[in-house]
């Protein structure tokens, strides 16, 4: 640059810069409440313009009837009924079963009426066509009324007690086997089995 040249700048005026600042100012003060206003009204933000998150709605009936629904879903729908009646003739005698695999698959079996076979002057057996989950032990003393699985698919119905080192797989056991043996008698006999109807069931 030459000697002696002297650079003239032009700027704006010191007024007017800050009046325009100012009226940039007055603007976002208008607005910026305004926008928060906006925002905090929103029901899709979760948000409120303190930061603070808004709070869950409760949820509808139809909501909470779908939840009870997943609820039953989850819940334990093995429980199966126990009560059994064994009909002889004319006679019935209510029994109750085991809750074990084996009770269960013999309950899949339900209602039957079969003939079962007279053995040694204290049961009475019968073979299925099926074979059943065993859980062998030894009773040692068998009770008359006694319900039991010999091997995988022989029931046998007990009606007198006695001393026996046989393993057998427990079914269940009559309520009150009183007059079984009679009822039975000495002979083949015909024997159904059925679950009993609970009495909901029955009221319907």
């Amino acid at each position: 640059m030459p000697v002696g040249t002297s650079v003239t700048t032009t700027s704006l005026p010191r007024d007017k810069t800050c009046q325009t600042m100012k009226q940039i100012l007055l603007l976002l003060s208008i607005v910026w409440p305004i926008y928060m206003g906006i925002q905090s009204c929103d029901p899709n933000n979760k948000t409120l313009a303190d930061g603070t998150e808004q709070p869950l709605a409760p949820p509808t009936d139809e909501e909470d009837n779908k939840e009870n629904e997943n609820n039953t879903e989850n819940t334990d729908t093995t429980t199966m009924n126990r009560n059994m009646i064994i009909s002889i003739g004319d006679t019935h005698y209510t029994a109750t079963l085991e809750d074990s695999p084996t009770a269960k698959a013999f309950i899949a079996l339900l209602p039957m009426s079969v003939t079962m076979t007279e053995m040694n002057g204290n049961e009475k057996y019968y073979n299925l066509s099926k074979n059943l989950p065993t859980e062998t032990f030894r009773p040692g003393t068998i009770h008359s009324g006694d319900l039991l699985l010999w091997g995988t698919n022989t029931v046998v119905l007990f009606y007198k007690t006695f001393s026996s080192s046989y393993s057998y797989t427990r079914l269940g056991k009559i309520d009150d086997p009183e007059g079984l043996a009679t009822a039975l008698g000495k002979g083949n006999v015909k024997v159904s089995f059925s679950i009993q109807q609970s009495q909901a069931s029955t009221d319907i």
